[in-house]
């Protein structure tokens, strides 16, 4: 049985654009899909990977029929590129505004991270990425350039 190769086109029109298009042919007010779509972006950029189905589970089940947890679990699909390209700013701004030192980025760091040998520095810099998300969703995210 043979695969047949789709193009990036059909793709992105059979796992973006038509489950947005069932979502809104529900009828959906468009105050609820909007909150759950930001609901859903806001907590898929959670710098820990894997993470943030989880948060969006949670608040699913806190916000109950306030979110639409269809919409706020395909917002979260589609801000994974965004979460992942997020990650090394976040730590580096986290790193700024905790005071907290430098964590380096190289192939010995990555070589310690999967020898077990920087647990205390990939916590730190975790916790470091994750008060930086937190300070920017709370729209203290202003740096100046100099």
């Amino acid at each position: 049985m043979a695969i047949p190769k789709m193009g990036l086109m059909a793709w992105f029109n059979m796992k973006i654009v038509d489950p947005l298009n069932q979502i809104l042919r529900r009828g959906l007010e468009p105050k609820q899909l909007a909150f759950s779509t930001a609901l859903g972006i806001t907590l898929g950029i959670f710098p820990i990977c894997g993470v943030t189905v989880l948060l969006c589970g949670v608040a699913i089940a806190f916000l109950g029929s306030l979110c639409h947890a269809p919409t706020v679990l395909l917002a979260n699909f589609i801000a994974t590129p965004i979460e992942l390209s997020l990650v090394v700013p976040f730590l580096r701004f986290g790193e700024v505004m905790s005071g907290g030192p430098h964590f380096p980025l190289t192939s010995d760091a990555l070589k310690k991270v999967f020898t077990g040998q920087a647990s205390r520095e990939v916590i730190l810099s975790v916790v470091h990425a994750v008060s930086s998300q937190i300070g920017c969703n709370q729209g203290s995210c202003s740096i100046s350039l100099e």
